[in-house]
């Protein structure tokens, strides 16, 4: 069964999704991913993960855009979600994918040194 929790983070994340398909006007705003939304339980607040392609520079111009852009996005959310309270929201980066990929290319080093050395056998 589902926490209400778990279903106004599913709205805010279809929301922020297409506000970001629209184009939000910030320059800093690059190709966004939303990879997940938490909520709180109590409703007050959302995190609201995503992905970027970019440096660090980018990852960190993005998460400012959106961030600037937070009055604007809950605006779009209370006309969208007709709710009481709209839970304060923040953005953050998502380093789950950054982590996955460090892990995937340690695994193929590994497998390329261990058939350096069975073929050295």
């Amino acid at each position: 069964m589902y926490k209400r929790s778990e279903k106004i983070a599913e709205a805010i994340h279809e929301v922020v999704t297409e506000l970001l398909v629209k184009g939000l006007k910030d320059p800093r705003i690059g190709f966004v991913t939303i990879t997940g939304v938490k909520v709180t339980d109590d409703l007050h607040q959302a995190t609201v993960y995503f992905s970027v392609i970019g440096d660090d520079d980018a990852k960190k111009a993005t998460e400012a855009g959106l961030n600037s852009a937070r009055g604007y996005i809950r605006r779009e959310m209370g006309k969208q979600l007709h709710m009481r309270y709209i839970p304060e929201i923040f953005f953050k980066y998502d380093v789950s994918l950054d982590q996955g990929n460090r892990i995937e290319k340690l695994l193929r080093e590994i497998k390329a040194h261990e058939q350096r050395d069975d073929s050295e056998d």
